[in-house]
């Protein structure tokens, strides 16, 4: 058998039994990890929108974007755009005044998750958010701190 034939030998052999599939892939990241609490479906945020912006500074990726709050549910804009995640419930809990709240954005079509985490005082917001990407041979995570103001609510379809 010349040698060509028997190094796609090996590889067919080698891919067959899974032992390259473990070689490369890597480990998963976990999603944000959100504190516990007395977390509630209140609509506290209802009928507000924000302005935000953040950067991940390892790689650069910045966030500008707007977030919505409707009956009970969010919506990132910028998610809608790229990969339709459409309204997800979003829970909040009031701790000094302060509206904390979360919500877990899944992708109907691609493997992305998106975590949120938020503050929100008077008219201004602070984010932790990650954007997780899982595919059978690698997991990627960007991870950003945003913050934002609140901005007139517009009409939104959906």
């Amino acid at each position: 058998m010349s040698q060509i034939l028997q190094i796609a030998a090996i590889a067919a052999a080698t891919f067959g039994t899974g032992a390259a599939t473990l070689s490369v892939m890597n480990q998963d990241i976990p999603d944000l990890a959100v504190p516990e609490g007395d977390w509630a479906a209140t609509g506290a945020l209802d009928g507000r929108t924000f302005k935000i912006y953040g950067e991940d500074p390892a790689s650069g990726s910045v966030l500008d974007d707007n977030i919505l709050f409707r009956d009970g549910t969010f919506m990132s804009v910028d998610c809608e755009d790229y990969c339709n995640f459409g309204w997800t419930d979003y829970q909040t809990k009031e701790v000094d005044g302060v509206i904390h709240f979360t919500t877990t954005a899944i992708c109907p079509d691609a493997p992305h998750t998106v975590v949120w985490y938020g503050t929100v005082t008077g008219d201004t917001v602070s984010i932790d958010v990650t954007w997780t990407t899982r595919r059978w041979y690698w997991t990627n995570q960007i991870a950003e701190r945003v913050v934002g103001e609140a901005v007139p609510s517009e009409p939104v379809s959906g």
